[in-house]
């Protein structure tokens, strides 16, 4: 495990290779498993896909995990998650100092004091057949949010309190 403090480039993808948004981050944890990003407010989010540059103003602790099929965003106000972001997504890859991900469109978010839910599986299907997504990769995509499910129910990291000691170790460090 290491354990740093600089800036790293997250870059998310749509299918097969084709650079759809991307932001920066401070790495906060990298093992075997996952990386682990705490974004800033005020952070730029340059979004390729719709040619537009948004500026981002809250904190979030961010998940990119290495070997399941998600990631996740989650904000935080006063130590606390508050709402959280997870894309169906390829497993992220570590390289040169930036954070890669194939995001597959399907969405499971929890906004502020309401329950968890999935969007955009519209989205899903429209670009399975723009993008040509192989039969595998759909199947991949659906069977990953169903893990994902599964993963927020019973609680497991990222998605329990024990994320946030990163944050307050980072800060204590500081």
């Amino acid at each position: 495990m290491i354990i740093v403090s600089k800036v790293i480039k997250i870059k998310a993808l749509k299918y097969p290779d084709i650079l759809h948004y991307e932001w920066e981050g401070e790495l906060l944890r990298l093992t075997p498993d996952y990386v682990l990003v705490l974004c800033k407010p005020g952070r730029k989010l340059i979004h390729h896909t719709k040619n537009k540059v948004f500026t981002v103003n809250n904190t979030s602790l961010e998940f990119f995990s290495l070997k399941q099929w998600f990631t996740a965003a989650m904000e935080i106000e006063e130590g606390k998650v508050v709402s959280a972001y997870c894309n169906v997504a390829k497993p992220s890859l570590f390289q040169n100092g930036e954070i890669s991900f194939l995001d597959l469109d399907l969405d499971y978010i929890k906004e502020k004091n309401k329950e968890w839910k999935v969007v955009d599986e519209d989205e899903f299907e429209l670009n399975s057949i723009k993008y040509k997504y192989p039969v595998e990769l759909k199947n991949g995509a659906v069977k990953a949010l169903e893990k994902l499910k599964e993963e927020v129910k019973k609680g497991n990291f990222p998605f329990n309190n024990q994320v946030l000691t990163h944050i307050e170790n980072h800060y204590l460090r500081d």
